[in-house]
């Protein structure tokens, strides 16, 4: 929120959502659209030549609180909540009309439980929800199923967050709070939810998982562990015995900056990937880029109509923003990375035609900040059938690596 500095705080329910949700592989997203005071399920399709949108009406509006997620074969998912039931359906266009497929319901007896889409899941086939109460909270399979919503992992302690830390859908890094503290935590689906440490940087720190690429084992953590008290940005790499570290770059005064996105592809090179950023503050929201190997933040203008929140990283470097105007309803803005200097052009592209938008000037160079330590990476995983389990960032000296 304006007026506070360093991370979205992640824990209490209150986690600003993007305006748009994206498939792991970038062909599909889904939204609730809005046409005077009604609201409706909207898909992109941004695979093809060019972006287009289907809107998905059903009999009545939905409610503004409806979720709604994009499957990998086209369909959306919707979560609909009435008399106390979570109900789900799987949403796709039949000519004019809207076709709907029931794949039944979740109750949460227990008053105060809190019910949410996990974020889409890689391949597309299954999602989850993450039902929090009072002492526990619980994971459900709630499409990709064989007979409805399935119950499957109860963990101790109230969660939230939700990241993939692999490209099968079996691991599932959560943020849980238990003992007045929070720590990431790794949910193995496979083995009825058996859970392990993720983030343990200090016994006093809160430390949260924001984001997780699977391919070069980048995490983007939140943490109060180098300023007791106030979160900070950081990254570490999955499976390395390096600590956290926290860039000087990525705290930007009276403003609050949450990674959305990371470009994936860049196996073993975790330091070379791409980061996207949106920094909110009191003269709105914009958008960063940024590389661990990097010294400072490209601050870019956001798109007009950007759904903010919302993107995705190809492989190449180029990062995709959705975003809807009146003229323009569907459309994706384009930044291609340049090769070394870091900097960025961008071009939007939409059925309204395309048009050029100038990328901002980068941030003041930061003399001290993250970079000067590179994580190595971990070797490759043995071939097999076994999953290999995260290793815990554990508590390592931070000394120098961070930034004063």
């Amino acid at each position: 929120m304006p007026g506070s500095e360093g991370v979205l705080d992640q824990g209490g329910g209150a986690a600003w959502r993007a305006d748009c949700v994206i498939t792991v592989d970038g062909s599909y997203a889904a939204r609730l659209a809005r046409t005077g005071d009604s609201w409706f399920p909207e898909r992109w399709t941004l695979d093809g030549p060019e972006p287009y949108a289907v809107p998905l009406p059903g009999n009545q509006p939905e409610e503004p609180g409806t979720e709604v997620q994009p499957m990998g074969d086209g369909r959306v998912l919707i979560r609909r909540f009435a008399d106390g039931r979570h109900a789900f359906s799987l949403l796709y266009p039949t000519g004019p009309g809207t076709g709907e497929i029931p794949l039944g319901a979740v109750e949460c007896p227990e008053e105060g439980t809190v019910l949410r889409l996990l974020p889409p899941a890689p391949g597309g086939e299954r999602a989850y929800a993450l039902a929090v109460g009072r002492r526990s909270s619980a994971v459900w399979l709630v499409a990709g199923g064989a007979f409805g919503p399935e119950h499957v992992a109860e963990i101790p302690g109230r969660c939230s967050g939700g990241v993939w830390l692999d490209r099968t859908g079996r691991m599932l890094a959560l943020d849980r709070e238990s003992g007045g503290r929070t720590k990431a935590v790794v949910v193995d689906l496979e083995r009825g939810g058996e859970v392990s440490p993720l983030l343990q940087i200090t016994d006093g720190s809160d430390d949260r998982l924001l984001l997780a690429d699977p391919d070069s084992g980048l995490l983007l953590i939140s943490s109060d562990a180098p300023s007791p008290g106030r979160a900070r940005l950081g990254w570490g790499v999955l499976g390395s015995t390096l600590p956290v570290r926290f860039p000087e770059c990525l705290r930007v005064p009276d403003c609050v900056v949450t990674p959305f996105a990371i470009q994936p592809g860049q196996v073993l090179m975790p330091e070379s990937c791409g980061v996207a950023l949106r920094v909110d503050g009191p003269m709105g929201s914009w958008l960063g880029v940024w590389r661990p190997a990097a010294r400072q933040v490209q601050h870019l203008p956001a798109p007009e109509g950007w759904l903010a929140g919302s993107g995705l990283w190809t492989e190449d470097g180029e990062l995709l923003l959705p975003y809807a105007t009146a003229e323009v309803p569907c459309a994706v803005a384009r930044w291609a990375a340049a090769p070394r200097s870091g900097a960025l052009a961008g071009e939007a592209e939409g059925p309204g035609g395309t048009g050029e938008t100038g990328a901002g000037d980068a941030g003041p160079g930061d003399p001290e900040g993250g970079g000067e330590t590179i994580a190595r990476s971990p070797e490759p995983d043995p071939p097999g059938p076994v999953v290999a389990r995260p290793v815990p960032l554990q508590q390592a000296p931070l000394g120098n690596l961070v930034t004063k």
